[in-house]
């Protein structure tokens, strides 16, 4: 078993090995193309990526040969020798070099010396580390994967360089392991599995990262936002539906405008007023509880939404509903006294391991993000209100037996922020969803209580999401089922298929039986052969097909296939439905629900 110091020595030698790859890349690149101009080439989860602007474009083709390339260079262990250099000439010399890119990177930086590292005849601005020389890689432990276009410093009025990928591990088996992943990893990726179960769709016209749900993907966002609605309801939540736009000012008062107007969408001009589309629901919700006076008596009140918001994310930085820039959240702010921060805070962690259980989401921990106080631009506050805030949430997560680390510098501008990480289908940390405890907006925007003694005192708040967004949220389930969702999630849970259409009317019936049930079903009759429309629905990944023909009419029988078990020959009818109805409330028997909810 490795020990922590064993990890920790793997993930330096592999961030250094995949440092140098990036540069043996860059190597391999100016061998083929001489004329090449270098921009950027770090070191990446799994692999590296590097930059260039190249005379003409590459194509998949290409990629096996600069491979060879880097092969032959990494053959002839070249040692990784660092150069320091004066910054002016450093830039000069850069530009003898026919590299703008560079050189342009070399004037940013504010040390009066440059670092450089060179390996054979290739030379490259680099802080480093790197291997000691090109032999400590091994030549089957590597390969490039992928070609993309990338804007320079991410700025899309710069020129498109062209990014070629790699991955790299310290063996072969490790790396032949990896690629196996990727391959499962296309198998799974929900922006090729949900168009192709017709969950959802993009369109040019509409607009980039602006999903349009089709009908089964309308259902199962019906479905995830009704559950929620139900178990937070029942947990104190009261609903509220707020707008999609609303003036600036708003914003302005809460400090959104300040902190994330470059992820908001342009305002627009209404009755000599601006308006922007809805970014957050934060200031919504806050509006609401200052509608009338608060009393003690009220608190905590617990405001929840299935609110639609609108952030500008760059073209480069969309990634089907992962990264969308509209997006419907699962939404909440808690307003409680100081008192009640952190039993409301443990009674959210509660509640958000006893929704991912349903979802078999069965691991997960927490990342607590601090603020870095010596940003007093990006933190405003006091630095009681921050260690005040920080230590209740300390408290909040030992209580709840939670694992959590810290991250310094990563908070949100109104207070210190919890991130739900979990493992998705392939092994990555993602965050799914966010617990905050701010004091700094109720200071803003006058939210206020009375108490006891009949005076006023401010208000905290928790913001909250239990499944994030549910676009994110989706799109993480479709990965983690493969679009194979679980029976009371299915979209279609039951396809009937007659073996000719003199069975149809019997179809008919089992399909009807079924409805009564209330169990989503279909019939599959269309002008195609009995195999095709059993590869159909096993494609659709529908939970049971029910083959029916001459003999199952006869004895009023179903011959069944379920989607994971293959066949599993011959049932009564009124004995299959009996099976399935029970299957389709199983979730609100997980939860306990006496109440049969079969919608």
């Amino acid at each position: 078993m490795e020990t922590k110091v064993d990890e920790a020595a793997k993930a330096a030698y592999l961030e250094k090995m995949r440092h140098s790859l990036s540069h043996v890349l860059a190597h391999a690149v100016l061998n083929i193309f001489p004329e090449a101009k270098l921009g950027i080439g770090p070191a990446i989860e799994n692999g590296f990526y590097y930059d260039f602007e190249l005379p003409r474009p590459l194509v998949p083709e290409d990629l096996p040969l600069i491979e060879e390339e880097m092969k032959k260079i990494v053959k002839q262990g070249n040692v990784f020798e660092q150069q320091m250099m004066k910054k002016d000439e450093a830039i000069d010399y850069l530009h003898q070099l026919n590299q703008p890119f560079k050189a342009e990177l070399a004037s940013e930086l504010e040390d009066e010396k440059l670092s450089f590292f060179r390996e054979g005849n290739f030379t490259d601005l680099c802080r480093g580390p790197h291997l000691h020389d090109t032999s400590e890689i091994t030549p089957s432990a590597f390969k490039l994967i992928s070609i993309a276009g990338a804007y320079w410093k991410g700025d899309e009025k710069r020129p498109m360089l062209t990014r070629i990928y790699g991955t790299a591990f310290e063996t072969e088996q490790e790396l032949n392991k990896h690629l196996e992943n990727v391959e499962e990893m296309k198998k799974r990726d929900h922006r090729k599995v949900g168009p192709a179960l017709d969950i959802y769709m993009f369109d040019d016209d509409i607009g980039q990262g602006l999903p349009l749900w089709l009908p089964n993907g309308a259902f199962i966002f019906k479905k995830i936002e009704d559950l929620m609605y139900r178990i937070e309801t029942e947990a104190g939540y009261q609903y509220v539906r707020t707008m999609h736009i609303a003036k600036t000012a708003a914003y302005k008062k809460s400090g959104h405008l300040k902190h994330y107007k470059e992820s908001m969408y342009s305002p627009i001009a209404i009755d000599e007023e601006k308006y922007v589309l809805k970014p957050m629901n934060c200031p919504h919700h806050i509006a609401i509880y200052n509608y009338k006076p608060r009393s003690y008596r009220e608190l905590p009140l617990r405001i929840a939404e299935a609110g639609t918001v609108y952030r500008y994310e760059k073209s480069g930085e969309l990634s089907g509903l992962i990264r969308a820039r509209g997006f419907t959240q699962n939404d909440a702010h808690i307003f409680c006294t100081m008192d009640q921060v952190k039993g409301e805070f443990e009674s959210v962690v509660n509640l958000m391991s006893k929704v991912y259980k349903l979802f078999g989401i069965e691991s997960h921990y927490f990342r607590l993000s601090l603020a870095d106080l010596k940003d007093t631009k990006k933190y405003p506050g006091t630095k009681e209100m921050w260690t005040k805030a920080e230590n209740m949430i300390r408290e909040a997560l030992k209580a709840t037996n939670s694992v959590f680390v810290e991250a310094e510098g990563e908070a949100a501008f109104y207070g210190p922020k919890v991130d739900v990480m979990i493992k998705d289908a392939f092994g990555r940390e993602v965050a799914i969803s966010t617990i905050q405890v701010d004091f700094w907006l109720p200071e803003q925007l006058d939210v206020k209580f009375t108490d006891k003694d009949g005076k006023e005192h401010q208000a905290v708040i928790i913001h909250r999401a239990i499944v994030g967004s549910f676009e994110r949220f989706i799109g993480f389930l479709i990965e983690q089922y493969a679009g194979a969702f679980p029976f009371w999630l299915s979209p279609v849970q039951v396809s009937v298929i007659p073996i000719s259409d003199k069975q149809l009317g019997y179809a008919e019936k089992v399909a009807d039986a079924l409805k009564d049930k209330r169990i989503r079903v279909q019939i599959s009759s269309e002008n195609e052969t009995l195999n095709n429309r059993i590869r159909k629905d096993q494609e659709d990944k529908i939970p049971y097909m029910l083959i029916v023909g001459e003999k199952e009419a006869k004895l009023e029988t179903v011959a069944i296939r379920q989607r994971e078990g293959g066949d599993l020959g011959m049932m009564k009818l009124d004995e299959f439905v009996e099976r399935v109805s029970k299957e389709g409330i199983s979730w609100p028997v997980a939860l306990g629900w006496d109440v049969v909810d079969k919608k």
